[in-house]
């Protein structure tokens, strides 16, 4: 079939590149793409959150199964236009993209149906929200309700912190939360309306900084699997979180169809849902799709044409490590312009793939464009191995204007180094 994929980020990068490995994907189209994504999909200039626009190239070129990969497109309707022209697409529709486009939508439908999560308030003015602080005191948690790129939560330790926080968002929808104790990790399940299957759990880093300090990011880098989410606490998640949650869409006229991406804290009472996002998350993407094995193309037409039950996805017992490279000044105003070369030299060591998220041609040669500028992914037989390798590539490549975090998968190495001490 022919295959349109939206967006150009490192994620859409990791999908085309992981489509165009499908026996069942005969021609890949990105738009608007990016010069990574040109090495797998022709990409074609449109804008990809134009529902006409999208609904008239997929059937101009005869698309058999439009995958979507932000979350702007899938808030503007683009999902809900291609199934009114009866095109196989893999993203949820408008209504039920509300389960990431407002935290508040989302926090209230698990109050409705005892889905375990942070105890919160929606507020709509800064007074309603300094009034609110007083019932959890600090640490809180405060989010911007609409979608914010990853960047649009504060966990403020103090409550200066969390003044200032609702002080520099000013009046409008914002959630004020219990802040929850434990380690986080992303479960990422497809649903189909009907059916949910987990597919893959990872861990990221949001923090700009080492040992995860600084201002949230979209994320420095990504590991699959977490260990720490367990078979078991896998099996609690699906059963508590994510199932419940796809039967009340359905229930409510809105089912959702896509990949669910459900943030967890694994809590002493275990895990509890910190939200959703209703796409692949970006790192979490690069790190997952090189352990995807199978016909990944024909998994996600099942998705989009109700075909799920009865589908088990083929996962490599491998792992994979993915190091952001970014621009000096992210997640402040990002340099652009710099030149990046030695990518090759990178792609030469085993199993590294070097995906782009922030890139352009000049006539100089590939130039950053933007905060995260690549995703540096390895997978090995061991996370030890993966992280060594994903290190050894990111060390390959010249950009002077780059910087990383040399930390990404601490705590698993924190594991690894308590495990041997006890030993």
């Amino acid at each position: 079939m022919n295959i349109l994929l939206l967006g150009s980020g490192g994620r859409e990068d990791a999908l085309a590149w992981r489509l165009r490995q499908s026996p069942s994907c005969e021609t890949l189209i990105a738009s608007p793409g990016n010069p990574g994504i040109s090495r797998w999909a022709e990409c074609v200039g449109i804008d990809p959150c134009d529902p006409e626009a999208v609904t008239n190239l997929a059937k101009d070129r005869d698309i058999g199964l439009v995958v979507i990969g932000p979350e702007a497109p899938l808030v503007a309707g683009v999902a809900d236009a291609l199934r009114s022209a009866a095109i196989p697409v893999f993203g949820p529709n408008a209504a039920a993209a509300q389960l990431e486009g407002s935290k508040g939508f989302t926090k209230d439908l698990c109050a409705a149906n005892d889905i375990p999560t942070a105890g919160y308030v929606r507020v709509e003015t800064v007074d309603e929200a300094r009034n609110a602080l007083a019932q959890f005191g600090a640490p809180v948690v405060i989010k911007a309700d609409g979608l914010a790129a990853g960047k649009g939560v504060t966990l403020a330790m103090s409550m200066v912190e969390a003044e200032a926080a609702i002080d520099a968002a000013g009046d409008g929808p914002m959630v004020i939360e219990e802040f929850l104790e434990g380690e986080e990790a992303s479960l990422f399940a497809l649903v189909d309306g009907e059916t949910a299957i987990s597919l893959a759990s990872a861990q990221d880093h949001k923090r700009v900084g080492e040992g995860d300090t600084g201002p949230n990011t979209g994320g420095m880098g990504a590991y699959s699997p977490a260990p720490v989410l367990t078979a078991e606490l896998e099996r609690r998640a699906m059963k508590e979180i994510v199932l419940p949650t796809a039967r009340a869409m359905a229930s409510a006229g809105t089912p959702f169809s896509g990949v669910l991406y459900a943030g967890l804290m694994l809590t002493h009472d275990g895990p509890k849902l910190i939200e959703y996002n209703v796409r692949f998350g970006d790192p979490e993407c690069e790190a997952i799709m090189p352990l995807i094995e199978g016909d990944f193309a024909e998994l996600l037409l099942n998705v989009a044409t109700g075909r799920l039950s009865g589908v088990e996805p083929r996962l490599s017992p491998q792992h994979a490590v993915t190091v952001i490279v970014a621009a000096r000044g992210y997640p402040g105003t990002p340099a652009s312009g710099g030149l990046i070369r030695e990518i090759e030299a990178a792609e030469q060591i085993t199993g590294v793939t070097v995906f782009h998220a922030g890139t352009a041609q000049s006539d100089n040669g590939l130039v950053a464009k933007g905060g995260r500028v690549l995703a540096v992914t390895a997978i090995a037989e061991t996370f030890a191995n993966a992280r060594a390798r994903a290190y050894r590539a990111v060390d390959q490549i010249d950009f002077a204007d780059g910087f990383y975090r040399s930390d990404i998968g601490w705590r698993e190495i924190q594991r690894s180094e308590g495990a041997m001490a006890g030993e």
